[in-house]
């Protein structure tokens, strides 16, 4: 060995150690390797600066932003309520289903595309579910790995493997040869992780939980609207169908407090705030708070044009991505004790309603519209998450006290939903398809989600996870440094000095498990670039079949499962999952050598020598 190979080895051993111990932060240890390797000589400036133009960063930051997107157009949330709504509260079922849509939704686009555009959906699967995230997040980073394992199209190291293959002159790999191993694998891995959830329930994810937020059934519960929630359609022959509530004064007259409007439109139902000079129509469906539940049996129903429709649960758990709480304090100083809310005029110039009036311990009940104010009162608004979010800041004389839980599930450009599925069907259909790169199929993808007001410039930035970036690019310069010294071509020796006297399947085995961990270390389409040729002749030397050679170079490339940065589907995970190191070697290294086993029986099979 030369003293530049050991210097980088020395470096790279550095580091690993510096990742298990997790001080500092994995990010901080990359820019350290970052300033660390061209001060030893090896690289240039420029040649460790490479990484920040690596096609494969630039994809998972675009990735970032696609995802964000999503969930501000609702569609990530809705794909958790239909897992949630399809598991029940069936933990088993949940991670089977969530494996089974990313490794299939992955087996046709990038897997870090799929894990990034998952990742909130499961954060809030966990939350409503009351789970640790970390139960879920690497079940979720494994099924993405896996779905490298079936189609030909699913990951870059399978078209290396195959493109290897044509050059010497045999004839490839079909689309679907590596389905029926990948399944297999991707039913292990579903049992694999069914028996170790356990372990990934760690004691820093309950501490990261922190104390349990204030959701919407709390204030529900606490400010006893439960009973006094009613849906009322407006038959066509009210007579207040065409007046504005206003002039109405449902509230002092009959103790019905507006808060919501559902409007029948051409797709569907629009949830409209219930304003001052908001026009009810024949049909629509008012979401109301009543000063008593006794009111509908007085006739006022009957005398209004008014008919009462089931009501299975509090229309705010229906309508939480628009329809919001949130409490109002009066501190000291403030101007409003003495009024009442009548003459507070919350609904004229907040576009919200007063719900509910907490005066020390008690909540108040009956009609509130004459109360008048005391210091220290709280109050209780209801209306559109906007007109909340609008409330903070605007008045010295009330304070919005913490928000519910919920707001983090609101969809702010929830009308834009089609075009956002457009644009990923754009990005997915270039991908597959191939008529362009990835990478300039997601940057495609995000500039028509930008276009169609799916996301803005701010909130992309915001969804960018720096982190994970910055070890990435911390990473990559060790492939240049180590081709550079020798590194790989010793490697490459000594493999096959090993390989000389082993039998067919123990040549698996061992090729299996050396691009495994080569794969520690540089990416997995690197990996199988180094590999492939190796592959090939060692079957060439042994007179048989390259085929199951090669594709056991392919599995192994994509079984990235015994670090966090072995592969940036689990450098994505590693953070919400709040995991360390240890826990992808305690968990990933049997699964590794399980893949491994069912590789050697599975592929000689398959693929005869």
């Amino acid at each position: 060995m030369n003293p530049q190979l050991l210097l980088v080895l020395g470096l790279l051993l550095l580091a690993v150690v510096l990742f298990v111990r997790n001080r500092p932060r994995m990010d901080a240890v990359a820019l350290l390797m970052l300033a660390a390797l061209p001060l030893s000589g090896v690289l240039e400036v420029h040649e460790v600066l490479a990484g920040f133009a690596e096609p494969a960063v630039v994809l998972i930051a675009t990735m970032f932003v696609v995802g964000e997107a999503l969930v501000r157009t609702g569609i990530a949330y809705r794909l958790g309520e239909w897992l949630m709504r399809r598991a029940g509260n069936s933990e088993v079922r949940l991670l089977v289903l969530l494996m089974l849509c990313v490794a299939g939704l992955g087996s046709m686009m990038s897997s870090t595309g799929v894990v990034a555009i998952f990742i909130p959906v499961v954060l809030s699967i966990a939350a409503r579910l009351d789970l640790a995230p970390s139960r879920l997040m690497m079940p979720l980073a494994f099924a993405g790995l896996i779905s490298g394992m079936l189609t030909l199209v699913a990951t870059p190291p399978n078209l290396v493997v195959h493109g290897e293959l044509l050059r010497a002159g045999q004839p490839g790999f079909g689309f679907f040869a590596f389905t029926p191993i990948g399944l297999a694998i991707l039913v292990l891995g579903i049992g694999y992780m069914l028996l170790t959830r356990r372990w990934l329930a760690s004691a820093r994810s309950r501490e990261a939980a922190g104390e349990p937020r204030l959701t919407l059934a709390d204030l529900v519960d606490s400010y006893r609207l439960a009973g006094r929630e009613r849906r009322l359609c407006l038959r066509h022959d009210s007579p207040l169908a065409g007046q504005a509530l206003d002039g109405l004064q449902l509230r002092k007259q009959h103790g019905i407090n507006v808060i919501a409007i559902e409007r029948r439109r051409t797709l569907g139902r629009e949830l409209l705030a219930a304003n001052a000079d908001s026009e009810l129509r024949g049909g629509d469906i008012l979401l109301v708070d009543l000063a008593s539940p006794a009111i509908g049996l007085l006739g006022a129903y009957r005398e209004l044009g008014l008919e009462p429709l089931g009501l299975k649960q509090s229309y705010y758990a229906d309508h939480a991505r628009e329809l919001g709480l949130v409490e109002v304090a009066l501190p000291p100083g403030s101007r409003l004790p003495g009024k009442t809310i009548q003459e507070l005029g919350f609904r004229s110039r907040y576009r919200l309603n007063v719900v509910g009036l907490r005066r020390g311990s008690r909540a108040l009940e009956g009609v509130l519209v004459d109360e008048k104010l005391r210091p220290g009162d709280t109050l209780l608004v209801a209306g559109k998450w906007k007109d909340i979010h609008r409330l903070q800041g605007l008045s010295r004389d009330f304070l919005v006290l913490s928000l519910p839980a919920e707001i983090d599930e609101v969809a702010p450009a929830q009308s834009q939903a089609p075009y956002a599925l457009l644009s990923l069907a754009v990005m997915v259909g270039l991908m597959v398809s191939g008529a362009v790169p990835n990478v300039l199929a997601a940057l495609i993808g995000c500039l028509l989600l930008g276009a169609f007001r799916c996301i803005d410039l701010d909130s992309a930035y915001r969804a960018i996870h720096w982190p994970s970036l910055l070890l990435i690019v911390g990473m990559l310069p060790f492939a240049v440094a180590l081709q550079k010294t020798g590194g790989i071509d010793l490697a490459v020796q000594g493999l096959l000095a090993v390989l000389g006297e082993a039998g067919p399947r123990a040549i698996l085995a061992i090729l299996f498990a050396v691009t495994a961990l080569v794969g520690l270390f540089i990416s997995n389409t690197a990996t199988a670039v180094l590999m492939a040729p190796v592959a090939i002749a060692c079957a060439q030397a042994l007179g048989a079949s390259p085929a199951p050679f090669a594709m056991t170079v392919a599995l192994a490339a994509s079984a990235a499962f015994m670090t966090p940065i072995s592969s940036p589907v689990n450098t994505l995970v590693l953070g919400p999952g709040q995991y360390r190191f240890a826990d992808f070697v305690r968990i990933g290294v049997p699964f590794t050598l399980l893949v491994l086993a069912t590789c050697v029986l599975l592929v000689p099979w398959l693929f005869p020598f």
